[in-house]
């Protein structure tokens, strides 16, 4: 691609054209008739950003249009998408950028889907990845991101969860479900709703920690309080929930007095490495993607102070199938500050260096993108009220987050594990058979999963 601050050309002064132009020596800067190296710089720069679509996009097609220049296409085949770029710079920084520039273009309006939305342009990208060469990341470049990104020291842990877990209530009672579960929901019947997918998931999660009526549990990263309710009110235990977030703690004790469970389910503002115990069961559901690599030994050797000796805990977060890497540039700048994605092979050693053992690990594949195809399509229904509360640039810039985050389970090896740890090796049975009837148990007792229009 040529250079938006490309030279005008230089050469010989014998057999040039006069004309116009600067003299250095005993050559002359040769300026082209008027609309001459304007034209030669567009073409350039258009040719250059074809080229570059050209080598990421071959299954479907893409129109761009640049400005007020002619479209061009790229790819052949369904689908048929056409995009609208303002102009030569902003093409040149997703160019140079894709990873922050593209969802930057479309956060500012620089960009725009003309037949479709940003779920069918990354779509569209996520299906042609097969193409592209997977680059590993080396140690070096993982340890830096690691002390720069992710360190999450207590006041910056505070401060991140702040930036997206502080946005008003109104904005995620929008799009989440009736109990306000803002994790993977679990899809048992693909014909379920996202309110009954996410029942499923607390009872399956419930089923998994065995747990008792009086037992003491610690729910780490509570979120607005739905899991801990459900563990005190269908199965009774004693719940201690903790957040880093005051608009979920404020919420989350309402919810407790409102159902009449504040005596047993208790949620405060807590970092997880100032709680003390003990307690019989653990869990902790979409909290450990805010951790931050350089913090795994903490947070596995707290499960281990906090856990009783015959204690079980429940791991549930999102992770990586193909292995480490980095955090997207884009969603740690404007969605999620600290956060990071394992792989299960960071995550092991950390756990066998507790001194806790793996009883049981569990892969959800495509649950988490069933999940945020529920969201984004409750998001858009919204969107004017959404508006309202923010702006127009907020809203784009949340349709490409719930937009990307579905393509990372769809085409780019996310996935959600749940692991089941303890300290004693016969903490809970030699088969999963016991999962499905735990599951039931509260169904029985005559509370149905409530299916919303």
């Amino acid at each position: 691609m040529v250079s938006a601050n490309a030279a005008p050309e230089v050469g010989p002064r014998k057999g040039r054209v006069k004309a116009r132009g600067l003299r250095l020596g005993r050559n002359r800067v040769h300026i082209p008739p008027v609309g001459g190296i304007g034209e030669t710089i567009r073409k350039g720069r258009s040719m250059g950003f074809e080229r570059f679509l050209s080598s990421m996009i071959r299954d479907g097609s893409l129109t761009v249009r640049i400005g007020g220049r002619e479209p061009f296409t790229v790819g052949a085949g369904e689908p048929r998408l056409r995009v609208f770029i303002k102009d030569y710079p902003t093409a040149a920084k997703i160019a140079a950028n894709p990873a922050m520039a593209l969802g930057e273009s479309f956060m500012d309006g620089a960009l725009v889907v003309e037949n479709g939305s940003i779920y069918d342009l990354l779509d569209l990208a996520g299906r042609n990845l097969k193409y592209r060469k997977t680059v590993r990341l080396g140690p070096v470049r993982r340890t830096l991101a690691d002390w720069f990104q992710q360190a999450n020291a207590r006041a910056q842990a505070r401060r991140n969860v702040a930036h997206h877990y502080d946005l008003s209530g109104e904005l995620y009672r929008r799009f989440l479900d009736a109990d306000m579960q803002y994790s993977c929901a679990y899809f048992a019947d693909p014909d379920m709703s996202l309110e009954e997918a996410q029942v499923a998931k607390k009872r399956h999660i419930a089923a998994k920690l065995l747990v008792e009526p009086g037992q003491k549990v610690l729910d780490i990263g509570c979120g607005w309080g739905g899991m801990g309710l459900t563990l005190a009110e269908e199965f009774g235990a004693d719940v201690h929930g903790v957040t880093l977030s005051t608009e979920q703690l404020a919420v989350a004790n309402e919810r407790a007095g409102k159902r009449g469970l504040a005596d047993r389910a208790r949620f405060t503002l807590t970092d997880y490495r100032d709680v003390t115990g003990p307690f019989d069961r653990i869990v902790s559901v979409g909290m450990f993607e805010h951790v931050g690599r350089p913090n795994y030994q903490t947070y596995f050797d707290t499960v281990a102070r906090l856990l009783t000796d015959d204690g079980v805990a429940i791991i549930h977060s999102i992770g990586r199938s193909d292995g480490p890497s980095l955090t997207q540039p884009w969603i740690a700048k404007y969605i999620f500050p600290g956060g990071y994605i394992p792989a299960l092979s960071e995550v092991l050693p950390a756990i066998e260096r507790a001194g806790l053992l793996v009883t049981d690990v569990e892969i959800l594949r495509l649950h988490y993108a069933e999940t945020l195809r529920c969201w984004r399509a409750r998001f858009n229904a919204k969107r004017d009220e959404i508006e309202k509360l923010y702006d127009a640039r907020f809203c784009r810039m949340w349709e490409f987050y719930l937009a990307a985050s579905e393509i990372a389970f769809r085409h780019r090896a996310h996935m959600v594990f749940q692991l089941q740890l303890a300290k004693k090796v016969d903490a809970v049975p030699l088969t999963r058979d016991y999962i499905g009837p735990a599951e039931q148990a509260p169904a029985k007792a005559g509370r149905q999963p409530r299916r919303v229009a």
